[in-house]
């Protein structure tokens, strides 16, 4: 009888393995919990109403019942651990049970420490979720053992164990009946034991993925065997792949498929490369492509099944297409399952060289291969996805091979095509320069398609690698373009929009709701509507107009340093479609660009443009500390009533300051700063130097900055007192210009959300009661925010017509 073959065998297998699906199921679980807070938050009463259903209908229950039920209940929450640990003994899984004790004991702990900080910290959340009024009931948010159970339980984990699943669902479900029927003494509520649970799981979820699981993964030598077994119905001497040597070997490419790779030696001579699915793996990358669903449209993102079974299925299919379109690939030699909790694919393998190997030593005609077999690809209607510098192979036989096409597309759509296109002009402009691969791509593709092309030419639309690579070379989509475009120069190109949602447009929702939450809260404080009927709008009028008074010093500090003299209707004009295009860019950063643009308008040369801006934003920059020292200083020496700034605003300046000292810290930090500002200050001074020679222009200048700020200190002031406030004018114009210097460096639109907030947060500090505040600062920034947006939209348009924009 024959004995088989000795397999060599040379693997790293890992003990332990993070679950990336344990990852996911936290964060939805988090997210669960962060739902049920908002929810209880916003609609209180409506859940007081569903709890009261319940209670009502659970007191109906016979009464015996109600009496035996609570016993029950606490007895079989207690001997369901007991039973599952010694089922974990019996099964000699010790180190799971210890870490399943250890992590319900933490999560009591923790649930202990949650529910000590609640009332102090989050009162209007802790009171929402037990569903009382605020001052009624000091009862526990959380239950500790119920916390520490759930997380003792998903440690332990439950799946594929239905029985044990089912006893905990009912021992939970019957505890908590029974906590809601004595909720007249209890106070317990539906979200309470709702958060208790999802608190307990998440936790038990976070340690598990932390810790990480007993790896349940075949073996090289597992999937060596299932490499060489016959398959059923083929002769017998036919083996599939007689395997004599398996090594666990690194990724062969950055993005490769794949949680395992393998080199395989055949008893014939050949090698066999094998790519390993692993089951625990099969959720990952779930979050990245959940962002990339989100930020861009549908045909842009590559989207991947998460299912195993779907994704081995998927990168066969795009393998066999990739052939049948006549183009190289590495040829699949086999699909197969090893066990329940992997898949293998075994690829021959490919000897050359990769595009990024030979780099910028490749002639015009290994490029034009390139482009020949991703032509033919695209003839059939195949796209590859994933056209990057390690994946595009010049084998020995001088073929020109595209590897792993599996996260491609069959059945591609124009979209899908020229998406292609773009990531390999790209991918070779980075290879080879950006001329040599617009050149190339000129030849190869018509006028109306190159345009089409173009609009594609976006970092978003582009491969992971290849946005990284083009961070660090800014200069080359650029350059790319401008050889595209000179080959079409009588073309339009018609912006693509590929994103979904941009970030900048995310951070602004998250700051609005942030600050609509945060004043909303603060004018809960006190009735808005008893406020609204004492102001006195008499004092509104006059901060509209104070309002008004900061466009003409914006428009007096922009003329009084451009040497040029320019119209004063037309400047102040400017300053006002600055407010609507503020509305869509960070603070100080959209009215830069416009006011830049109308200096160029007037004929301003574009380095004298940006120096006269930057000078004023320098002169304002100094006024404005300047300013701030001084209010400052007589706010603390002159006032009996000091400014008392809340605790956090301490950190915050700490944070601040820490991060600028580990800035500074390092030679990169201040490489870097010294970049930032050198170009800035190499063109103000010399500008300033001209402008201080007439000192009626310098005087205009500076004039215009300080009665920009001055005017806006004024507004706020005005704004508190048609609430029938009163703050020294110190205080408030300290407030003020620490309040616009934290929206300067928030990254939202007008500072959205930070400024409401630190004006709020400043003025209650002075002694402004909340709710007055709140009211203040809304008035405030709807007059200086808000209604010049329209206003700003009409000059705007103006401007344009009158081609001054």
């Amino acid at each position: 009888m024959l004995q088989p073959p000795v397999i060599q065998v040379s693997d790293q297998l890992e003990r332990r393995i993070r679950k990336p699906a344990d990852a996911l199921r936290c964060v939805i679980v988090c997210f669960a919990i962060f739902v049920l807070a908002v929810a209880a938050v916003a609609a209180s009463a409506t859940t007081e109403g569903v709890q009261t259903d319940i209670v009502g209908a659970s007191r109906r229950l016979p009464h015996a019942l109600l009496v035996v039920a609570p016993e029950l209940a606490s007895l079989g929450l207690l001997i369901l651990p007991l039973a599952l640990a010694v089922t974990q003994l019996v099964r000699r899984q010790v180190r799971r049970l210890i870490e399943a004790v250890a992590t319900g004991v933490a999560a009591a702990a923790a649930a202990e420490i949650a529910n000590a900080l609640a009332r102090p910290v989050a009162a209007r959340l802790y009171y929402a979720i037990i569903m009382v009024r605020p001052g009624t009931s000091h009862v526990d948010a959380l239950d500790p053992y119920l916390v520490g159970l759930i997380a003792f339980a998903t440690m332990i984990g439950l799946t594929g164990r239905p029985g044990w699943r089912n006893a905990l669902v009912l021992a939970v479900g019957v505890y908590a009946i029974v906590q809601l029927a004595a909720s007249r003494t209890t106070h317990a509520s539906v979200l309470t034991i709702l958060i208790t649970v999802l608190v307990g799981h998440a936790i038990g979820l976070a340690v598990r993925y932390a810790a990480g699981s007993a790896s349940q993964r075949p073996s090289a030598l597992d999937i060596a065997a299932a490499l060489s077994t016959r398959r059923a119905g083929r002769a017998k001497h036919d083996r599939d792949l007689a395997v004599t040597a398996i090594r666990r070997v690194g990724q062969p490419r950055a993005e490769a498929p794949g949680s395992r790779y393998y080199a395989v030696a055949t008893e014939d001579g050949n090698q066999v490369d094998v790519v390993v699915f692993d089951r625990d793996q099969q959720a990952a990358g779930t979050f990245y492509q959940l962002y990339r669903w989100v930020r861009v449209q549908g045909q842009v993102s590559s989207s991947a099944p998460l299912s195993l079974d779907r994704v081995v299925e998927r990168r066969a299919l795009l393998t066999y297409a990739t052939e049948d379109a006549g183009v190289p690939t590495a040829h699949l030699r086999t699909l197969m399952r090893v066990g329940p909790e992997a898949a293998v694919l075994a690829y021959d393998h490919v000897d050359g060289t990769t595009l990024a190997q030979r780099n910028s030593e490749c002639t015009d005609e290994d490029l034009g291969r390139v482009w020949d077999a991703v032509t033919r690809l695209h003839a059939h209607h195949v796209a590859h996805r994933g056209l990057t510098a390690d994946r595009i192979v010049f084998s020995s036989a001088g073929r020109v091979m595209l590897l792993d096409p599996g996260g491609g597309d069959v059945a591609a759509s124009d979209l899908q095509l020229r998406l292609d296109l773009a990531q390999l002009i790209a991918e070779l402009a980075l290879v080879v320069g950006p001329e040599k691969s617009a050149q190339l791509a000129v030849e190869r593709v018509d006028g109306h398609e190159l345009v089409a092309i173009v609009a594609l030419l976006q970092p978003v639309a582009l491969v992971r690698s290849t946005r990284h690579a083009l961070r660090r070379r800014r200069d080359v989509l650029p350059a790319v373009r401008k050889v595209l475009l000179a080959a079409v120069p009588d073309a339009e190109v018609v912006p693509v929009q590929l994103e979904r949602i941009r970030p900048r447009a995310l951070v602004t929702l998250v700051a609005s709701v942030a600050a609509a939450y945060l004043l909303a809260g603060e004018l809960a404080k006190e009735s808005f509507g008893h406020l609204l009927r004492a102001a006195d709008w008499r004092w509104a009028l006059a901060a509209l107009g104070l309002s008004a008074a900061t466009y003409v010093g914006a428009s007096l500090s922009v003329s009084g340093f451009v040497s040029e003299k320019l119209g004063f209707v037309r400047t102040v004009l400017v300053q006002l479609a600055s407010s609507f295009v503020t509305l869509v860019t960070p603070a100080a950063v959209g009215g830069v660009a416009l006011n830049v643009r109308y200096l160029q308008r007037r004929k301003i040369p574009t380095p004298a443009a940006v120096a006269s801006i930057g000078v004023s934003q320098v002169v304002a920059l100094v006024l404005h500390v300047l300013l701030l020292a001084v209010f400052a200083a007589v706010t603390g020496a002159g006032d009996k009533s000091p400014i008392h700034p809340p605790t956090w605003s301490y950190f915050v300046v700490g944070g601040l300051v820490a991060v600028a000292c580990a800035v500074l810290a390092f030679p990169a930090g201040r490489r870097l700063v010294r970049a930032r500002l050198s170009p800035t200050f190499g063109q103000v001074l010399p500008r300033l130097v001209e402008i201080a020679q007439r000192p009626a222009k310098l005087a205009e200048g500076i004039g215009g900055a300080l009665l920009l700020s001055i005017s806006y200190i004024f507004c706020l002031g005005t704004c508190v007192a048609a609430f029938g406030g009163s703050v020294p004018i110190a205080k408030i114009g300290f407030v003020y210009l620490t309040g616009s210097a934290l929206g300067s460096i928030i990254p939202t639109p007008g500072g959205l959300g930070a400024v409401e907030f630190a004006l709020t947060a400043g003025l209650t500090a002075a002694g402004v009661p909340a709710g007055l505040a709140a009211a203040a600062v809304l008035l405030f920034r709807l007059l200086t925010f808000w209604l010049p947006v329209p206003v700003g939209w009409v000059a705007l348009n103006y401007l344009e017509r009158q081609h001054d924009l």
